[in-house]
């Protein structure tokens, strides 16, 4: 079955063709839910939820670019919506740019830890992380996606890297 009859089966609302859909493509969107969950239960939920409205919005795909871009769009915007709703997200406006400071030599650290690092991340730090160094979206977007301004997405990412940076020194040092 192509994926262009796969979509159609899924829009007609064929179980057997929803649960192809989810076959192939849990794995990449898990891991992107993964990226943006503070755990792997959070994480399992997002899926859930993005597959929800993936299903219930497939008929919105155009057939115009990627169809697995469009997945992965939909997904981030799902757990997106679901955290705006949970926490307002605010400026912090006493931190400071330390944008130059994040030049100096990195220690090396597994994938696996850094991807620890980042879920234990604040939910605003962790979604603008994710949001700009991960999936390469813009300040601009990040502020329209999560309803706050574009010095507050920068403020965030910067905190964000600070934080990040810390616990990977304070493990370097301890190892």
């Amino acid at each position: 079955m192509t994926e262009k009859e796969l979509i159609k089966k899924c829009i007609k609302g064929s179980r057997v063709a929803q649960e192809t859909l989810y076959r192939i493509h849990a794995p990449v969107l898990y891991g992107i839910c993964l990226k943006y969950s503070r755990n792997k239960t959070e994480a399992e939920d997002n899926l859930h939820d993005s597959f929800m409205t993936i299903y219930e919005k497939i008929h919105q795909y155009k057939y115009k670019g990627s169809f697995e871009g469009w997945l992965k769009r939909v997904t981030i915007n799902t757990v997106l919506q679901k955290y705006r709703k949970k926490e307002p997200l605010k400026l912090l406006s006493d931190i400071p740019d330390h944008a130059e400071e994040m030049g100096r030599e990195e220690p090396e650290i597994s994938l696996a830890l850094l991807l620890k690092y980042v879920q234990e991340l604040p939910q605003k730090y962790r979604l603008t992380f994710n949001m700009y160094v991960l999936d390469g979206f813009s300040h601009k977007e990040i502020s329209e996606a999560l309803g706050t301004s574009e010095g507050t997405s920068k403020s965030n990412l910067s905190r964000a890297r600070m934080i990040l940076q810390e616990k990977i020194l304070k493990k370097k040092q301890i190892a």
